[in-house]
């Protein structure tokens, strides 16, 4: 299973649990403080998942690994084709 199917699986069952809750489709009567924290839950999960997501990119930005060698080659690339282009006659 892709992740994509796991994530629109774990959607379509959180989705609908919350509008069975929320309409009341089987005859279940939530308690008003219950009602509600089902209510607005769409909203939590949607913070929590842009919560998730910004500390996933800054742990990923924080941790970049730097390729030293790749960065030493194409450095001599770039000194190579500076060295070609002043030997047919460019100036920069």
């Amino acid at each position: 299973m892709t992740k994509l199917a796991e994530w629109m699986l774990g959607l379509i069952l959180v989705g609908g649990v919350w509008v069975t809750l929320t309409f009341d489709l089987v005859g279940v009567a939530l308690p008003r403080a219950c009602w509600e924290v089902v209510w607005p839950f769409p909203v939590y999960l949607l913070v929590a998942f842009g919560c998730y997501s910004l500390a996933t990119v800054g742990y990923r930005v924080a941790t970049f690994n730097d390729c030293e060698e790749a960065a030493r080659q194409l450095q001599a690339q770039i000194h190579e084709a500076k060295a070609d282009l002043k030997r047919r006659g460019l100036r920069f």
